[in-house]
């Protein structure tokens, strides 16, 4: 009679999205007076993204109208990585950006050990790159996700599966 109920925390990102903003980005950029001209590129390299453009500036402002492009279509800002910036060919600067799949093992064993210092009635699990909690009493389950809303991780968490 005691059923054990769960949901996993993951972190995954629409990469049908991504490409849908770098389009919005390309084209934007394509029509701004201050990128007229210039060498200004966002594209997507394997799993990640790659900026480049002539100097620092051009590079912020590039990444600013991407940013509000993915913030448009339901990206959050936690999933992106910023890379260093790096001189590249022809006199112009890259970034690469590193999008978050899966959560990290030691931010797993971060959620866990917040899970476990709250003392809530559950029971949480690193199963690879997401975190199973499982327990008895829904509202405990609600209540453990609620917590973990509240505090930042500094990653992208949705919730899943929940049962």
């Amino acid at each position: 009679m005691a059923k054990e109920n769960s949901f996993d925390i993951v972190s995954k990102t629409d990469y049908a999205e991504v490409t849908n903003a770098l389009n919005q980005t390309a084209k934007e950029i394509s029509q701004r007076f201050d990128f007229k001209g210039s060498k200004a590129a966002a594209v997507l390299v394997v799993k990640d993204l790659q900026l480049t453009a002539e100097d620092d500036t051009r590079l912020r402002n590039m990444n600013d109208i991407l940013q509000s492009k993915l913030l448009k279509r339901g990206i959050s800002l936690k999933a992106l990585d910023y890379q260093k910036v790096e001189p590249a060919a022809g006199g112009t600067v890259r970034q690469l950006v590193k999008i978050q799949q899966g959560i990290p093992t030691d931010k797993a064993k971060e959620v866990v050990r917040f899970i476990k210092d709250n003392k809530f009635k559950v029971q949480a699990s690193i199963q690879g790159e997401t975190v199973r909690v499982s327990g008895k009493d829904r509202d405990t389950l609600q209540q453990v996700i609620a917590a973990l809303k509240a505090k930042d991780f500094g990653i992208d968490m949705q919730f899943d599966n929940y049962r």
